[in-house]
């Protein structure tokens, strides 16, 4: 007679309590956001937040590089070309005409103070030695510029799969939570909350490694500008070394 029973179980499913639920459970976007709980709502909320400001980050970080290094093509072979013939004050304003080039922002701070030191008379150490710590200085504030948003960028990288993580927990408690008030066993007590908590982990990845990728790309383009910066200031001060020998 057990077996019999057994039998019929096994033929039934829908008659094993383990096994019969009548709780529709829906996976599209808005039943997701309806099945969530306020603590899971605001992690989800913080994600958006911090992939807004990744986003913004990206945009103006792209747009301030491409310019600068747009301008610094044409820049280049022209103050190169005025300091060739001796046209010191031809090379000011080419670099005043090109603001957004990191490296007319540089060569402009070198030129500056090498044509303001003094009476105007012979070139001396000192001239030299004052329009390398004004080359020096402007390439840390142009540093300082270029790496502008990307510490912001950096720590939404990094934080981003914690924060989506604490969404998981607060799902998984969401469903243990169910299981124990409704005292339902069916799957769908426990499906809003594990498909919650799959939901802020899957944001906070996507957040996350976009921002990732795209701090370490800024960070590779930074260092190739502050090397074009250096051997820019290195090629301005040998001009004003050659200066001072004639």
């Amino acid at each position: 007679m057990i077996l019999a029973h057994l039998s019929q179980l096994v033929s039934n499913p829908a008659a094993l309590g383990f096994f019969q639920d009548n709780t529709q459970v829906g996976f599209s976007p808005i039943d997701l956001w309806n099945n969530m709980g306020w603590l899971a709502r605001g992690v989800v909320f913080i994600l958006f937040i911090m992939s807004i400001w990744s986003l913004a980050v990206i945009i103006d970080r792209w747009l301030y590089f491409g310019a600068a290094r747009k301008q610094s093509r044409e820049f280049a072979p022209r103050v190169a070309g005025a300091l060739k013939e001796g046209k010191l004050d031809e090379a000011v304003k080419v670099a005043d005409r090109n603001k957004k080039s990191h490296l007319a922002e540089v060569v402009t701070a070198g030129l500056q103070e090498f044509r303001n030191y003094g009476s105007g008379g012979a070139v001396t150490p000192e001239q030299i030695e004052s329009s390398k710590r004004a080359l020096e200085r402007a390439e840390a504030i142009v540093h300082a510029k270029l790496k502008r948003g990307l510490g912001g960028l950096a720590t939404i990288g990094s934080t981003a799969p914690f924060v989506g993580l604490f969404g998981t927990v607060a799902g998984i408690l969401k469903a243990f939570q169910e299981i124990a008030t409704q005292k339902t066993p069916g799957i769908g007590a426990v499906a809003g909350g594990i498909s919650e908590a799959l939901v802020t982990t899957a944001f906070g990845l996507l957040v996350a490694v976009p921002a990732v990728w795209t701090f370490n790309y800024f960070t590779n383009k930074v260092e190739a500008f502050d090397v074009e910066m250096d051997n820019s200031s290195s090629e301005l001060i040998d001009y004003f070394l050659k200066q001072g020998r004639r």
